[in-house]
Formats: C-alpha cells, structure tokens, sequence
C-alpha cells in the first residue's frame, strides 16, 4: 500500500497547488485586460484596480529602497504623498518637493512616524517657476539621485500666466519637469540604473497635443482640454527622454493611475468627483504603479513606455490623437527654448 502523506508533504502539495492556482489566475486576468482596459468602468475605478490586482506579483514591491534617494514633487497629498510613503516604508531617503512648507511639513513629519526613520526631507519648489526648479537643484547637496517622481500638475478653470509668462497648466505639468529631469540628468546618470516617472492621466486618450498653440494664445481657454493635452505631452516627453537616457542607464516612463479619489480630483473636478466618488480608487491604489516603476525590476528592462496598473499600454486609442514625428520634436524645442536651455545641452532626442 502507498504511504500516507506526512504533514510536510501535505504542506508543500498544498503550497504547489496555491502557487499554481495563482499562476493560473495571474495569466487568465492578464489575457482579459485588453478587453477591460477600455471599458473606464471596471478597469479606471476601484474594481478594475482590484480586478487588476489579483495578477500582481507581491514580490515586486518586496525590496530594500535603503541607500536610495528618491525625489517626489507634489508629495504633500494625494498620489505624491502615498508615494512618498511607499518609498520612505521601503528605507529609502525621499525628498517631498513641495510648493507649499506648511502642508508638507506635516506629510514629512506624518511619513517619519510611519517609516521608522528620519531620512524624509522637505524641500520648496514650485515647478511652475523656472526659478524655482533651478534653485532646488542649486540647493540640492545629493550627489546622486535614483527616482525621481514628476507627480505635481494643475488643472485651473481660468487661463493664468506665471511669473515667467507661461500659461500656468504648461508650466506645471510639462515645463517644469521637463526643466528639472534636464536639470538632474547627470546625478540620475550617476545612480544608474536610476529610474524617471512622469504621472499623467487616463483624460489624455481623447486628445492630441498641440505644440502650435501648447499655451492657448490662439484658442478660447479649457481647463480641462489643456489639462489633458498636458499630459499627452508627458507620455510623449517620456519616450524622447527615454531614448536620449537609454545610454545613461536612467529609464523613463509614464503611468495613468484611473481614478483616484484625491484632493485635486475634488478642487479641479468637483462634479466628477460628485458622480464618481463611491467608485474612485484610493490614493495608494493610484499610486500603486508608480512606486511598482520605482522600484520593481521588471520595470527597468524597457523604457519610454506607458503603464496602467502594472501593464505597458498603447497611448493611443483614437487614430486622431497619434502626434508626427514633426510634432514630438517641436514639442521638446518648445520646452527646450522656453527654459532657455542651450540647444547643445539637450539635443533632439532620437526618435
């Protein structure tokens, strides 16, 4: 007769058949999510986060951050501050770049508590000021830095001009990071594999950039289109910088979080936020794929790409919103001759 199983085999049979059964379910969600991803419902709100979570590998995010100095702008709330929060948890030294001093001291402070550690550091920049940026990266002592996080963005109802006469929503979400990653390219080069991530939003898919009219001179102003042309700008910035990165062993990536349910969802989209709020993912489960890109190995082997939830993703679902090669090159000059960077400190990136 066949001898029974010890507990120990029981254990391990029981452990296999887990493992298999998660194997299983990992691959049969990844094979619906090209079919979910563009139903918005289930896929953007907090099902689809949960839907797309069960393919997840767990053992991504299990990594030792300690050494690692990583860089996070808009980190006093929201999808910035969860950031924050995942990468100080994991013993990294995290910089909350912030506009304001009151509202993140009190993030920084709250994240020390958390993470055990008082390698959490506050800074002022208002990556809507030119000056500013640059005078964060003049104050910068760090030697190296290994994330940076370009998370900061607005999404005004009026047409607003900053200090350097340009239009408020540009400046933010696109000039102003685009001005900083130039600015720390050769201490990100020197933490290399170092690692770039941009966050836009799922409202880029309806629209196409217009580097014509980038600051709507031309145009009767709409928050929400210029929002969203914004942040088309950053996936497309993200593959150039991506492509002129790829010898400095720095990737770049953009990411979408669907709908999160935080503070600038409810000041710049308050009826949004009205309709949707008892589906809005929270601002960990927004945040879950940009802590994923800084750290995760499996997102170092590509670059320029943009991520939902885990998952590369075609950042075209309209044939009307693909940009010409003409036109992703006039964006980076733009952003190039608006900084007042010299054409031979940042060429145009091969396409």
């Amino acid at each position: 007769m066949p001898e029974a199983p010890t507990p120990l085999g029981l254990g391990r049979g029981l452990a296999v058949g887990l493992g298999a059964g998660l194997g299983a379910a990992r691959t049969a969600f990844g094979a619906l999510r090209p079919l979910t991803d563009r139903t918005l419902l289930g896929s953007f709100d907090r099902l689809g986060y949960r839907l797309h979570a069960l393919a997840f590998a767990p053992e991504d995010l299990e990594v030792d951050l300690t050494g690692r100095v990583c860089l996070v702008t808009g980190a006093n709330s929201g999808i910035g501050k969860e950031t924050a929060r995942a990468l100080a948890l994991r013993g990294a030294e995290v910089w909350l770049l912030c506009r304001s001093l009151e509202r993140g001291g009190a993030a920084a402070e709250e994240i020390r508590r958390e993470a055990g550690h008082d390698r959490i550091h506050l800074a002022r920049l208002d990556v809507s000021e030119l000056g500013s940026v640059r005078d964060f990266v003049g104050r910068f002592a760090g030697e190296k830095v290994d994330v940076l996080v370009n998370n900061a963005g607005v999404l005004p109802d009026e047409r607003q001009e900053t200090s350097d006469g340009i239009e408020l929503t540009f400046a933010t979400n696109v000039l102003g990071p685009w001005l900083l990653t130039h600015l720390l390219r050769t201490r990100l080069a020197k933490a290399a594999p170092a690692r770039v991530v941009n966050v836009s939003s799922g409202g880029m898919y309806a629209t196409r950039i217009r580097p014509d009219d980038a600051q709507w001179q031309r145009r009767p102003f709409d928050g929400v289109s210029a929002y969203a042309e914004t942040k088309r700008a950053e996936v497309i910035l993200s593959r150039l910088w991506g492509e002129e990165l790829r010898g400095e062993g720095v990737v770049v990536h953009a990411m979408h979080p669907g709908w999160a349910d935080t503070p600038a969802v409810r000041t710049s989209l308050p009826r949004f936020h009205r309709v949707t709020r008892a589906i809005l993912r929270t601002p960990s489960e927004g945040a879950d794929t940009v802590v994923w890109l800084a750290c995760a190995a499996a997102a170092a082997r590509s670059t320029g790409q943009l991520w939902f939830d885990r998952r590369p993703q075609s950042p075209h679902w309209l044939p009307w919103t693909r940009e010409t090669r003409a036109e992703r090159e006039a964006l980076w000059e733009l952003c190039r001759e608006l900084s007042g960077v010299p054409a031979a400190e940042a060429p145009t990136p091969a396409d």
